[in-house]
């Protein structure tokens, strides 16, 4: 019997899930056990699971979990340094050299444990299955639209926090923006074909900001970029990845233009292929944008964890993405399960 063991988030502002009640009355109905920890923050409480027949364990009881039950959430673990012997289903941030990533992996080799990391879990072509980059998107500009509003008023953006609907974000951005008084902004996306991007780009549609849409034929010459710096605000929607261009040069701040917020919704400064040179670390709920250059004032926005400011709306949309794939479980050497567990054991061989 597959046992699939949904366990608390423990990372802070974090309140989304990756399987809703109805999500795992269809596993039960498979013939899935299915356990659901408690927690104090998450946005659907246990209740909710024990009602369509769940189990209902302590939160953060996952490490005595039985051998063969399989571990799923969407964030980090604890860095407690313990060996893992699960199987983990999360986003383990692990694959592109990062410092935690390999320590993650270390814990890994010493339990003998799999992590079937979300970023890959992918269709034959490579593609993603399940993603939250819409809702990244979509939080991220409006983020970045509440620092513009702040910036006319000579001030940086307040501490933000979960909004409960996109309804009630879209009506504080929109008071934000008439208390400022200037109109509205323009803005340039880049990766606007995508997930990220089009939620980027709905979010100013919704708001009346002009959008100019940007994808791979607009940044194909490699750049310079004047037309970033001709923009009031500019959203980076795409990866860092060898061979991304520079939108946002580090002298940029000195040139002459328009630009005053960057939002960095991709939110890689630490890769040597950040488009961003501007700054080199991320933003947070209590601080949301980073001042770069104050006159004329230029602002960045790159909060890592978008997704979590809706977090009820962006985990129906992921748990609706996923379930299809949960639901082949049962057969985890096949399919986007198989190529998951095979990007795994590559990397492994790397650090062997």
């Amino acid at each position: 019997m597959t046992h699939l063991w949904v366990r608390a988030e423990s990372r802070p502002n974090e309140e989304r899930v990756g399987l809703l009640p109805e999500g795992a009355a269809a596993l039960i109905a498979q013939g899935y056990r299915v356990t659901v920890e408690e927690s104090a923050t998450r946005v659907i409480g246990a209740e909710a699971y024990r009602a369509v027949g769940a189990e209902i364990a302590p939160e953060g009881s996952w490490s005595e979990a039985p051998a063969e039950a399989i571990i799923f959430g969407l964030k980090e673990l604890p860095e407690d340094g313990t060996p893992l012997r699960h199987r983990h289903i999360m986003f383990g941030h692990a694959f592109k050299g990062q410092p935690a990533g390999q320590r993650l992996m270390a814990r890994f080799a010493a339990g003998g444990g799999t992590l079937l990391d979300l970023e890959y879990l992918v269709d034959p072509d490579g593609r993603r299955v399940a993603a939250f980059g819409y809702w990244a998107g979509y939080a991220g500009a409006a983020v970045s639209l509440l620092a513009w509003a702040a910036q006319q008023s000579g001030g940086l953006c307040a501490p933000v926090d979960t909004w409960g609907s996109s309804a009630t974000l879209l009506a504080d951005v929109q008071q934000a923006l008439v208390h400022a008084g200037q109109g509205r902004p323009n803005a340039l996306v880049i990766g606007a074909l995508g997930r990220v991007g089009t939620g980027a780009s709905d979010l100013c549609t919704a708001m009346g900001v002009p959008v100019t849409k940007w994808d791979m034929a607009e940044t194909a010459h490699g750049g310079p970029f004047p037309e970033v710096l001709a923009h009031d605000l500019f959203f980076n929607c795409i990866l860092a990845r060898p061979g991304t261009p520079v939108f946002v040069a580090a002298d940029a701040p000195h040139a002459a233009g328009r630009l005053s917020v960057i939002g960095d919704i991709a939110c890689d400064p630490d890769s040597d292929f950040s488009p961003i040179k501007v700054y080199d670390h991320v933003t947070d709920w209590a601080a949301p944008a980073l001042r770069v250059h104050e006159s004329p004032p230029l602002d960045v926005m790159a909060i890592d964890n978008l997704p979590s400011l809706l977090p009820r709306e962006s985990s129906e949309d992921f748990a609706a993405q996923l379930l299809p794939h949960l639901k082949t479980l049962g057969q985890p050497e096949a399919g986007v399960w198989g190529r998951a567990e095979a990007t795994f054991a590559a990397h492994m061989k790397e650090l062997s």
